[in-house]
């Protein structure tokens, strides 16, 4: 298992603590682009899929770290749907 993998699982086993540079990590490791927005927003897209998550210290909201890990879900089913085609 590399170590993007386990981040993955650590986040999907614990949302409550999560930092916002380990979310930032495991989104751009999976191949989001992610740009800061206004304010303290950050914007993160690849394909269709889209995640904004705000910037909070020390550790993001449980819900952030949720869609973030839906995002990257439903991404990699748009991948495997085109391969598919």
């Amino acid at each position: 298992m590399d170590k993007l993998e386990r981040l993955r699982r650590r986040i999907a086993h614990n949302p409550k603590n999560v930092r916002f540079e380990d979310l930032d990590r495991l989104l751009r490791g999976y191949g989001f682009e992610g740009r800061p927005g206004r304010g303290s927003h950050y914007y993160y897209r690849r394909g269709a899929q889209r995640v904004t998550v705000p910037f909070h210290r020390p550790h993001v909201l449980p819900i952030y770290a949720r869609l973030a890990l839906k995002a990257i879900e439903r991404a990699e089913a748009e991948d495997e749907n085109e391969q598919g085609e």
